[in-house]
């Protein structure tokens, strides 16, 4: 890919950033940041560790979209962060200025790109990008199930003494204390979940994941997660960069799948060259189908404290 913008140059944008310029993802890493001489200062610091780390991807700090023209893909991570006790759904209001004057951007200088919302309250945040931009829904997903997942993932791992990378599992709904992890789709190679964990142990386990974030801004206490949210979202770009066709929780814009509809919902989805290729309706049993019609129902109340 010739180039791949990052929208924010704060701690998720930068280390996005720096990731994708590592990964080689695009010939060029474009930073933007309304802030002057923030995305100019890291992009050349970025940059000036290319001959350190081996790759060639040139990292280019700006706060216009004149360089961003013609990107395949933008991740949206503009927004102002959670302090401690703020909810993600706290932010909404200002984030929702700020991510529908992103989009008005991003329709201008590439219209055909594909895009990654990071910013929160995520599920509403890619809802504004969509009706903003006009984008088909194929172009504009939301970055949550990956890291919902990821943390899931991590805290099974650490409990079970096991290879996180042994652990498969996946985590749908709505980007918030309403998500859902699929205890009937985790496995440990293969081995369900609840033959190596007790469910006592199990519930505290999801418990936590739906607080993750909340966790880590208690302990920073002047900002949020930055290396796990922009790992996420690199994953996702470099599925639809290599064209793997990963299947990967995202969230996505529904037209009746999983009976629902009109609404961003975390949702496995399969990622390639042409964004969100399909969405796969996994069997869910009834416990988790209300969990997931509960947690969509919480995305629309938000939904609908937005004007566009």
């Amino acid at each position: 890919m010739h180039k791949i913008t990052v929208v924010g140059a704060g701690h998720v944008g930068a280390t996005a950033a720096q990731r994708l310029a590592e990964r080689e993802l695009a010939e060029e890493i474009v930073l933007i940041d309304v802030v002057e001489g923030i995305p100019q200062g890291k992009g050349l610091d970025m940059w000036e560790t290319a001959p350190v780390e081996g790759f060639d991807s040139r990292v280019i700090g700006t706060n216009d979209y004149g360089p961003a023209a013609g990107s395949g893909i933008f991740i949206v991570t503009a927004g102002i962060a959670r302090k401690p006790g703020m909810t993600r759904d706290d932010l909404l209001k200002t984030n929702a200025g700020i991510v529908k004057s992103v989009s008005e951007e991003i329709k201008q200088c590439a219209p055909d790109a594909i895009v990654i919302v990071v910013s929160n309250p995520l599920d509403v945040m890619a809802w504004v990008a969509k009706e903003v931009t006009g984008f088909p829904r194929e172009r504009v997903i939301g970055m949550a199930g990956v890291l919902d997942t990821a943390r899931y993932r991590s805290f099974l791992a650490e409990a079970i003494d096991v290879s996180v990378e042994d652990i498969q599992a996946m985590v749908l709904g709505g980007h918030g204390d309403t998500m859902v992890p699929l205890v009937s789709y985790t496995t440990v190679s293969g081995i369900p979940i609840t033959q190596l964990i007790d469910r006592k142990k199990l519930d505290e386990i999801i418990e936590r994941t739906r607080k993750g974030g909340a966790e880590i801004v208690a302990h920073l206490k002047t900002g949020s997660a930055y290396y796990a949210p922009s790992a996420a979202a690199v994953q996702m770009a470099e599925s639809i960069v290599k064209n793997k066709r990963r299947i990967l929780p995202c969230a996505a814009w529904l037209e009746g799948e999983f009976g629902l509809e009109g609404i961003y919902l975390g949702v496995p989805c399969k990622l390639g060259a042409s964004g969100l290729e399909a969405i796969i309706e996994v069997e869910l049993n009834s416990k988790e189908q209300i969990a997931l019609n509960k947690s969509a129902e919480h995305v629309r109340e938000t939904m609908s404290a937005v004007s566009l």
